[in-house]
């Protein structure tokens, strides 16, 4: 299976805002619907917009917080395109490009077992736990490699 990595620039923020729509109401992803918040995602580092067979699957972007720290930052795979090994494939795509650093991290929902699962198979532990880590009510683990 091809995917195209496609970085998205401030005219792909439509795109992207769809993407996170398919997920509304979701308590274990927190969506960014605001065209600030992607603007300020664009800026602070690489979003890529995920593509199989020409079609948009879904989004994936981390920053760089120092030389030696990189935080991924989302990821979100559209339904229709879930289960398909496209989450695994897109985070070996980030990881190979952050390179070696000292520290990879990231929060995801303590109930995203999906999600949890993949990280730890990609070497991610479970370091703590944040209440309303968003301001969404949601709790957050941190996980780090």
């Amino acid at each position: 299976m091809e995917l195209k990595y496609k970085k998205a620039i401030i005219e792909d923020i439509p795109t992207l805002i769809s993407i996170e729509q398919s997920i509304v109401g979701s308590k274990t992803y927190s969506a960014m619907l605001e065209e600030s918040e992607w603007i300020k995602a664009i800026n602070d580092g690489p979003v890529y917009i995920i593509e199989k067979d020409s079609k948009i699957a879904g989004d994936v972007m981390y920053e760089m917080k120092s030389p030696d720290h990189a935080y991924i930052s989302g990821i979100l795979i559209l339904p229709e395109f879930q289960r398909q090994g496209i989450a695994r494939q897109a985070m070996d795509y980030i990881l190979k490009e952050i390179g070696e650093v000292k520290r990879i991290d990231l929060v995801t929902h303590p109930d995203n077992f999906k999600a949890i699962s993949l990280y730890e198979s990609l070497g991610f532990k479970i370091e703590s736990r944040k209440e309303d880590y968003f301001g969404d009510g949601e709790p957050r683990v941190v996980m780090a490699r």
